[in-house]
């Protein structure tokens, strides 16, 4: 099995090794309950961690975490904006367990919801203000290419997709961003990855 097969897959093969990880995000703490199997175990990766701080979100509204893992993005993306109603979405059926117990462990349960499903699958007919994603990249690029064209689709007018990837791999996905959105913007560079943000226009 290739590696990104362990967490990019709808049941992980590998024995679940649950495990804790404390952090300040956002200028608060939170803890995140992981296991073997999800992305970025034991702890929250550079990538993550540069879109939680850097993300855009309305005081109220919709938004989706795409591919959440167990949870940290869009678990404060609710914590911070307690009036924005949260949906966070992952095919690992592990990761779903652990966002789950995220969210009702960091008190966010009135606001975030978690669903299982692939890509939009467990979101049809909804519209969203803004989506959110650290993408999987490592299982290919047609994955990619086909969350940033569903995001388009899932957009409200004004609303935004906002993505975090390494700069070294950065060329791909910010051309079908601005293939399919017609803008795209960088919103911050650091530590070896870049977020960009595409605007659905009215």
């Amino acid at each position: 099995m290739r590696r990104h097969e362990h967490y990019y897959s709808r049941r992980p093969r590998c024995p679940p090794r649950l495990g804790l990880i404390r952090t300040r995000l956002r200028g608060r703490y939170f803890e995140f309950y992981t296991a073997s199997g999800v992305f970025s175990k034991r702890k929250i990766d550079l990538g993550t961690r540069l879109l939680i701080e850097v993300m855009e979100l309305p005081e109220e509204g919709l938004a989706l975490d795409i591919g959440c893992g167990y949870g940290a993005i869009g678990i404060v993306a609710a914590a911070i904006r307690p009036r924005l109603k949260v949906i966070l979405t992952d095919v690992n059926r592990r990761a779903i367990w652990l966002a789950k117990k995220n969210v009702r462990h960091n008190l966010v349960w009135e606001n975030a919801e978690v669903r299982h499903g692939f890509l939009y699958e467990a979101v049809e007919g909804l519209m969203f203000d803004v989506v959110l994603s650290n993408p999987p990249i490592s299982a290919g690029m047609h994955v990619v290419d086909a969350l940033i064209k569903g995001a388009l689709e899932h957009l409200k007018p004004g609303g935004s997709l906002q993505l975090v990837v390494r700069s070294k791999l950065a060329r791909r996905p910010r051309a079908l961003m601005e293939g399919y959105f017609g803008n795209v913007r960088v919103v911050a560079k650091r530590g070896g990855y870049r977020v960009f943000c595409s605007t659905r226009e009215a």
